[in-house]
């Protein structure tokens, strides 16, 4: 037995990433055949960013976002959350858990954080910085 009950560390563990990975393939898969008995769910494209479990894997969060802007990101966390239960017991069927983790959604900030930092790199004060060489650097290859 292991000396500590939960990982000390400060990111997730193993199995968490594992558990998340697989509840993310099997959720995007569900989605992308339309396999849930909602048309509106149906008619939506949604992208599954990425699927974070509590250390005990009795919740799973999904990060979601609508491809392209299709939908605003509540309609589809709405519709989402309506039709968890039925989300769920496919995930359950998918996998062999000892118990399906109950389902949370929420928006996926990834790509506005990609196009926040594009921004930043392309400001005229971050690219001078990033063109002066370093006062520290020295090139005594000699």
């Amino acid at each position: 037995m292991s000396k500590n009950r939960f990982s000390s560390g400060d990111g997730p563990s193993q199995r968490q990433l594992r558990v998340g990975e697989l509840i993310r393939r099997t959720l995007s898969d569900v989605l992308n055949r339309a396999e849930i008995h909602d048309p509106d769910l149906n008619r939506m494209s949604i992208t599954v960013g990425e699927v974070r479990c509590s250390p005990d894997l009795k919740v799973a969060t999904a990060y979601v976002m609508p491809l392209m802007g299709s939908v605003p990101v509540e309609d589809a966390i709405a519709a989402l959350a309506r039709n968890k239960a039925e989300l769920r017991h496919r995930i359950g069927g998918a996998l062999t858990l000892k118990y399906t983790p109950d389902l949370r959604f929420r928006p996926d900030a990834t790509f506005d954080q990609l196009d926040e930092t594009r921004r930043l790199f392309a400001d005229e004060k971050v690219r001078r910085d990033l063109d002066t060489p370093d006062e520290g650097d020295d090139d005594d290859d000699a």
